[in-house]
């Protein structure tokens, strides 16, 4: 379904600032896969979904989705494809256009056979609803409110609906409930596992928490040095511990995880 084979990118390079990102990683996913990613600040984490998502083109290897080569795909073009969420709740959104507004862009967007500028009808108008009221959250009964007036929460929700209104061959979920509280958190995760579970969308997730990457999806990586130097699923995975993901990457790194952040929060 996802295929990288063999992708590198240098930033900077010949300078003093060069900085080795990615380097000959390869990955395949499958259809319905939901793969959480861990690993120190530096690893690569959010260079590989960049990389994916065609912010830069990559130095070397192939990145293909869906059996399509999509190595040299501009980045707006793979947003047909390919939905994103950032760990920014303000990121993804416009302000100042209502929560209908924001959903009408996300549709049009994606939707297939729909022209950027065509008309919203009231069938439209009723499917957002429909959705919105799946999140909990009574947006439903505020369409016509600026985006922002709504909490980061709800924001954050709303994005996801936005990244998945159409459904995405993948999804790329960057830490996008790093900047929430406990609570609401755990409520955008929830939100997150049954929209993906629902419509079987495959799925990257880079996350802090290593509780977290063992238990949500069925697939977890860990990168260190652009590198994927873990790959653990299936009855393997079910029985790892936080600690015991601390020695498997020991043991592919040959150094100790000494992220505070990760360590805290495991």
């Amino acid at each position: 379904m996802l295929d990288l084979r063999d992708i590198s990118k240098t930033f900077n390079p010949g300078t003093v600032n060069e900085k080795t990102a990615l380097s000959h990683l390869s990955l395949h996913l499958e259809p319905g896969d939901f793969v959480s990613i861990i690993g120190s600040n530096g690893a690569g984490k959010s260079t590989l979904l960049n990389a994916v998502a065609g912010s830069f083109v990559v130095d070397s290897g192939s990145i293909a989705l869906d059996g399509r080569d999509i190595t040299f795909v501009p980045d707006f073009k793979r947003s047909r494809m390919i939905g994103r969420l950032f760990q920014d709740p303000l990121r993804g959104t416009a302000p100042s256009m209502t929560i209908e507004e924001n959903l009408a862009l996300a549709y049009l967007r994606s939707a297939q056979g729909k022209a950027p500028f065509s008309r919203i009808t009231r069938k439209d108008k009723e499917f957002f609803g429909e959705k919105l009221k799946l999140l909990g959250m009574g947006l439903e009964d505020r369409m016509r409110q600026p985006v922002g007036l709504l909490s980061g929460g709800q924001r954050q929700a709303l994005t996801l609906l936005m990244a998945t209104l159409v459904t995405p061959k993948l999804l790329l979920l960057d830490e996008h409930t790093a900047a929430l509280d406990p609570a609401t958190a755990e409520k955008v995760l929830e939100l997150t596992r049954h929209i993906a579970a629902e419509n079987r969308i495959t799925c990257l997730m880079v996350t802090h928490n290593m509780k977290q990457a063992l238990e949500l999806g069925n697939r977890t990586l860990m990168m260190a040095d652009g590198r994927i130097v873990l790959d653990v699923s299936g009855e393997e995975r079910a029985g790892m511990t936080v600690d015991g993901l601390l020695r498997r990457f020991r043991a592919g790194t040959g150094e100790d995880l000494d992220n505070d952040r990760i360590l805290l929060s495991g």
